[in-house]
């Protein structure tokens, strides 16, 4: 059961989201000290944070990470919500709307690989995860020889894959 009194702001529970989502609820407080006590880290599971063996285009595209903070908003169980614009649908559905955003953080991509400093020093035919359409084709591009597969999960859950062999 929600308390009333609370400011509550919704997200998902990756750690990234919740990084973000407490840097803007220490931002409203700094700004106004006397709601601090009053605002709420609300973490709301996300059908993309559900089913992860499944590309995003198999299963509906980016909204899947922000569909249910969505009805969240809509229904007033959340009165703010925090997303990495990466997550955002082109789109927003009527009554919401994108009304402010924290500084950009590095917008490059990164490679993570045991072997090889860059694309180019990855061996002929290599294997490279990642669940981006966008990235794969930047990729066969660039790198017609590379195989991509599909790779899931926030940063750490990546890592300890990549650790894991996968």
């Amino acid at each position: 059961m929600n308390d009333d009194s609370k400011i509550r702001i919704g997200t998902r529970g990756s750690p990234l989201a919740l990084i973000q989502a407490e840097t803007v609820r220490a931002a409203l407080a700094a700004a106004h000290p006397s709601l601090a006590e009053r605002l709420a880290i609300e973490v709301i599971a996300t059908t993309g944070d559900r089913v992860r063996d499944r590309a995003l285009s198999e299963i509906g595209g980016k909204g899947l990470f922000t569909k249910e903070i969505e009805d969240a908003l809509l229904d007033g169980t959340i009165h703010m919500a925090v997303h990495s614009m990466k997550d955002m649908p082109t789109w927003q559905p009527d009554g919401l709307a994108i009304v402010c955003q924290l500084p950009r953080e590095d917008p490059r991509d990164a490679l993570i690989a045991p072997h090889a400093r860059s694309i180019d020093e990855l061996g002929n035919g290599a294997t490279v995860g990642s669940a981006s359409l966008r990235r794969k084709a930047q990729l066969l591009m660039r790198r017609p020889d590379l195989k991509v597969v599909l790779f899931r999960g926030n940063v750490e859950t990546r890592l300890k894959k990549l650790e894991a062999g996968e």
